[in-house]
């Protein structure tokens, strides 16, 4: 691959100015009982630049990005620079000059080195803590518009109205995104200070952000620090301490979110800052109700689920998916819905999972008894249902036609066609019931329950779903 360099003049100046005083000190004013005429000091002189810049060209080290440069970076100008030392003692033997000792040739190229190091770990100290509001911020947000350009500082501080964070974790997450915050120009956030619970960082800075324990974080000095929004950027965090901290700051009327971290090899696990999941409201692991008997009891059997392209229903045709069945066979009146599940489904599958939909109106009899008798489903989970209460509230007679009769149907049907388990999907608004939404579904579990009492194949069962997550 061809090579391509893309030099940093300013850096280069710099270092030629750096060297320039360097050699200006140890060979003109500098003699220690060593005699170098006019011509002998300028051919040094020379020699030196010439070794020093060819070798950190050559090594491409005007081509890192500084403001991100790593350990590395600092060891590639050390060994360009140690190349640069042995290129002059060996031209130093070959051409016809005059000679300089080791000891001050070693402090020529020594204190070029530190110059050059001090100005590079200056630049980026600057670059990192530019945005800072205090006097030692400004002059450094102004050494280095002079060091990198105007260029620079302007696409840097162009959006000077970003929003102020706190950190709640400085570990090596919250430190992650307090860098990559400080290294993005187009980013919007700004942050402050991080709040820990650890000894041993609590009072110290990282990258100029100051740590604070849980107590000094009071909201007097949050206000202080013009803190708009708390990140919670410890994966590890206890619920109990979750809950305290989500409670305290929200209490306080602050924006919370989370920061995703990549801990999972993933491709579409990526960073960034969110608001917290419901789930993660609960302040406690979700309920895993998909165990080895589950499995094994869906597994190679022929499903049929009404209503499939709801919020409940399409959420049974994911989990039952997992589960190997033999066919899902979902059924809805709403098209759009169960389209976006099939798509899903498909392509999370593919050839592996049978899927059929079947666009039908559980009050059409007919339609629903073609349903029956084309796949002969094993189990039923019905989840089709008029649920928005408001709405049912205004349209009782659409509400019973199609929860109670549509129910009705389905349930009259898997006796007919031998069904081995038919589970209703009901609701704790059936609880005595104070609206028409309730009403018909408490209709619904009766019929269930009347029907479980006959003499059929049909094991029939409701459960009552509440407000849930998944």
């Amino acid at each position: 691959m061809k090579r391509h360099f893309n030099i940093r003049w300013q850096l280069v100046i710099y270092d030629f100015v750096i060297l320039l005083l360097v050699e200006s000190l140890l060979l003109v004013f500098y003699r220690s009982g060593e005699t170098l005429s006019t011509r002998g000091i300028v051919t040094q002189g020379i020699l030196t630049l010439a070794c020093i810049f060819g070798a950190r060209i050559i090594g491409n080290v005007y081509g890192q990005i500084w403001r991100y440069g790593g350990i590395q970076c600092y060891i590639l100008l050390l060994a360009a620079d140690a190349i640069g030392f042995l290129w002059h003692l060996l031209l130093e033997n070959v051409l016809p000059i005059e000679h300089i000792s080791f000891a001050r040739l070693t402090a020529i190229d020594s204190m070029n080195l530190l110059g050059a190091l001090a100005i590079r770990m200056i630049y980026r100290y600057a670059y990192k803590c530019g945005n800072s509001e205090t006097p030692f911020g400004r002059f450094l947000n102004q050494l280095l518009r002079v060091f990198a350009g105007p260029n620079i500082i302007g696409e840097k501080h162009a959006d000077t109205k970003k929003i102020k964070i706190a950190i709640i974790g400085a570990g090596r997450i919250g430190v992650g995104l307090a860098e990559e915050l400080l290294n993005n120009v187009a980013s919007a956030y700004q942050p402050k200070c991080f709040v820990d619970v650890s000894k041993e960082k609590v009072g110290r800075e990282i990258h100029g952000i100051p740590v604070i324990s849980e107590n000094e974080a009071t909201f007097e000095l949050l206000k202080d620090l013009e803190i708009q929004e708390i990140v919670f950027a410890i994966p590890s965090l206890s619920d109990e301490l979750r809950k305290k901290l989500y409670e305290q700051y929200k209490h306080a009327g602050y924006k919370i979110k989370v920061y995703d971290y990549p801990i999972m090899s993933v491709a579409e696990k990526k960073r960034h800052l969110r608001e917290f999941d419901i789930e993660e409201l609960l302040f406690r692991k979700p309920l895993v109700v998909s165990d080895d008997a589950t499995n094994a009891y869906y597994r190679g059997k022929c499903i049929l689920i009404t209503g499939g392209g709801g919020s409940i229903g399409s959420e049974l045709c994911r989990q039952i998916a997992k589960m190997q069945p033999k066919q899902i066979v979902i059924l809805d009146i709403y098209e759009n819905g169960v389209y976006d599940v099939q798509q899903e489904l498909r392509l999370l599958y593919q050839d592996k999972l049978k899927l059929e939909v079947e666009i039908v109106s559980i009050c059409n009899r007919i339609g629903l008894e073609r349903v029956f008798a084309t796949h002969h489903p094993q189990i039923v989970i019905h989840a089709a249902a008029h649920k928005h209460v408001p709405l049912m509230e205004k349209n009782c007679i659409e509400a019973v036609e199609n929860n109670v009769f549509g129910t009705l149907n389905v349930v009259e049907l898997s006796e007919i066609y031998n069904v081995e388990r038919f589970i209703m999907v009901s609701t704790d608004k059936a609880v005595n019931p104070t609206n028409s939404m309730g009403a018909t579904k408490r209709m619904c579990e009766m019929i269930v329950q009347s029907h479980g009492k006959s003499q059929t194949r049909t094991t029939f069962s409701a459960t009552r779903f509440g407000n849930v997550l998944g």
